[in-house]
């Protein structure tokens, strides 16, 4: 029996159950041990002797925020989401000299190169401040290089040769892959990481020489799955029931116009595309590309692989422009979702990030881009087929959960994206009454109940909510529940 990346858990936390506001909070379920008080909650974090990492810095960045959280149910929230990963996901040690970090998505112990690098991500900014932070960041950079000279082509690793449920899939699957879906963003995540950590710390030990293999594979990749010349190496096909989780076409997909733009067989949810160019990976692509080349030419000196990845970036770029723009009634021009260089297109939009309404969160364009605000608007209302909208509350879900399952991430990013504070509003108050009564973010919760939710343990969004919360505190925002 395989398991999926998500696992529904029912509680019996009603709406009514919780009155933030009011003096007295009740959010008992059947899943949680909670236990409750007149001013507030009782941490949700793992005793101090059984965390997988404690960050000095860390603790003090929850002590200090936490104090500026007018509202205690999300000062709960805050203080069990925030350090999450670093709590129960890091794995982290010194291999052959050099540091060493595993960091599985929380429910599965496996290493996605996309969650592992979002979910380290919050805490880059603070590791100029305390070297163990910054040794296990570097771990991190140090575990993805080793990964992406593994497979490219691989989504997520075992944490050594130990084979994988998946291992019968129809591909190159090698004992140290757990999953081997070809997804962009997997190795732009690494790029982005890896960008920020030397921008912030100055510290250039993690770009050696095997590093720069890894950046040569990432090149090569990218420019095989531009199938200008061929169909390219890679092929993928799985024995099951689920139309997302495998291929047509012996493997390779649907049919693409080779027009410059690079192939993504795979979203960033795991789940087959419909058209093999995903616009939102493509627009990753360019900005992880320039990434690449800044740190290849003035850490590196390498001018060669340098100049090839702003080629390319450049050559991605201008295909977007010209095949990526479509005009859509009562939005204007939007960017599409997946084309096939044909001149077929999908418009809706996926709560998993990179994402559309996400574009700006990555840097794949300014937030005032005026093409972004109309996609925005489409992607945020009923003409985008993925947003649900209930009682409950309304975001973004996708075809990996299915019908009426909202994404706590799709929520984040519209409040991470938004301009208006009142927006920003309506998106914590969601956030904070969509929890189920755990003190959690999920991977989704049920339009009309979210104590229906799927994947108790998802450390990506735990940790992306804390950075949330962060974000609103410094920039000001939201006087009526930050100080």
């Amino acid at each position: 029996m395989t398991t999926r990346r998500n696992f529904l858990k029912t509680g019996t936390l009603s709406l009514a159950g919780l009155l933030v506001g009011e003096n007295i909070y009740s959010t008992v379920n059947a899943n949680s041990s909670l236990l409750s008080t007149a001013n507030g909650f009782t941490s949700k974090r793992p005793p101090l002797s059984e965390r997988k990492f404690t960050s000095k810095i860390v603790e003090e960045t929850i002590a200090s925020y936490k104090k500026r959280i007018k509202d205690p149910k999300l000062a709960w929230m805050f203080e069990n989401c925030y350090p999450n990963t670093l709590d129960t996901t890091c794995e982290h040690s010194v291999k052959n000299g050099r540091p060493d970090s595993f960091i599985i998505t929380g429910d599965i112990h496996a290493m996605w190169l996309r969650d592992s690098s979002a979910q380290v991500y919050p805490y880059v900014v603070l590791a100029k401040k305390e070297k163990a932070l910054q040794t296990m960041l570097a771990g991190v950079i140090n575990r993805q290089t080793d990964c992406i000279l593994i497979d490219p082509y691989a989504n997520a690793f075992n944490d050594g040769p130990l084979g994988s449920e998946w291992e019968s899939d129809h591909t190159e699957m090698k004992p140290e892959l757990h999953e081997r879906k070809w997804e962009i963003d997997s190795l732009c995540y690494p790029i982005r990481l890896a960008y920020h950590y030397w921008k912030e710390t100055g510290d250039t030990s993690v770009f050696d020489d095997r590093w720069v293999s890894a950046m040569e594979a990432v090149v090569r990749t990218f420019k095989e799955q531009q199938r200008k010349d061929n169909l390219g190496p890679y092929t993928f096909r799985r024995t099951t029931d689920r139309q997302g989780d495998t291929l047509l076409n012996d493997g390779y997909g649907s049919p693409v116009n080779p027009v410059g733009l690079i192939v993504s067989t795979f979203r960033p949810s795991d789940d087959a595309t419909l058209f093999n160019f995903l616009i939102p990976s493509n627009f990753f692509a360019v900005t992880s590309l320039r990434q690449a080349g800044e740190m290849l030419r003035k850490i590196r000196n390498n001018t060669d692989l340098a100049n090839r990845c702003e080629a390319l970036a450049n050559e991605v770029e201008s295909a977007i422009k010209k095949y990526a723009i479509v005009e859509r009634e009562g939005f204007g021009k939007v960017y599409a979702f997946e084309v096939d260089g044909f001149g077929n297109y999908v418009c809706m939009d996926d709560a998993n990030v990179p994402s559309l309404l996400a574009l700006p969160f990555l840097d794949g364009v300014d937030v005032n881009d005026p093409i972004y605000q109309n996609t925005r608007r489409l992607v945020l209302s009923e003409s985008n087929p993925y947003f649900f909208k209930g009682s409950a509350g309304e975001g973004i879900g996708g075809p990996h959960i299915g019908f009426d399952y909202i994404w706590p991430m799709s929520i984040i990013m519209r409040a991470t994206t938004s301009q208006d504070e009142e927006e920003m509003r309506f998106c914590l108050k969601m956030l904070r009454d969509t929890d189920g009564g755990t003190g959690f973010m999920h991977e989704s919760f049920h339009k009309n109940d979210p104590a229906k939710f799927t994947r108790s343990w998802f450390a990506w969004t735990n940790t992306l909510f804390g950075q949330l919360i962060i974000k609103l505190i410094d920039e000001g925002k939201l006087k009526d529940f930050f100080s």
